[in-house]
């Protein structure tokens, strides 16, 4: 069961782009990511295997033993990560204001109808109407 770790560091972009397959599979061996990674772009397999033991020392997955090969499964949720990253960057862009941090990212791109009902939704039930 994952919960939220506020104490853990923020992945860098590489390490994100492991806990996004991990995140997809549950869990998986360093093969599995490597040929899903390769996919995308080319990435050695001892590249992988080196930011996977980096990643568990950090906390961010943990390894178990499965006969011969290790899996490794994500310490903390995509949503977790995503909600920890967001309140660093808002702490240092926006001096810790949500609310600044939403309209610049609304203001940067137009949002479909369905995102700004979305919106709507969550600013009423935080405003206690429903």
């Amino acid at each position: 069961m994952m919960t939220e770790q506020a104490n853990l560091p923020i992945p860098t972009e590489a390490e994100l782009e492991l806990l996004t397959v991990l995140w997809s599979k549950g869990t998986a061996t360093v093969r599995e990511v490597h040929e899903e990674i390769g996919h995308e772009r080319a990435l050695g397999y001892t590249t992988v295997l080196k930011m996977f033991q980096r990643m568990t020392e950090k906390g961010l997955v943990q390894r178990t033993e499965s006969g011969k090969a290790h899996m490794y499964r994500a310490t903390v949720s995509q949503q977790e990560t995503q909600s920890q990253m967001l309140r660093d960057l808002s702490k240092r862009l926006f001096a810790g204001s949500s609310t600044q941090l939403a309209m610049h990212a609304l203001s940067m791109q137009s949002p479909s109808a369905q995102e700004l009902e979305d919106v709507r939704k969550i600013l009423e039930r935080r405003s206690g109407k429903r």
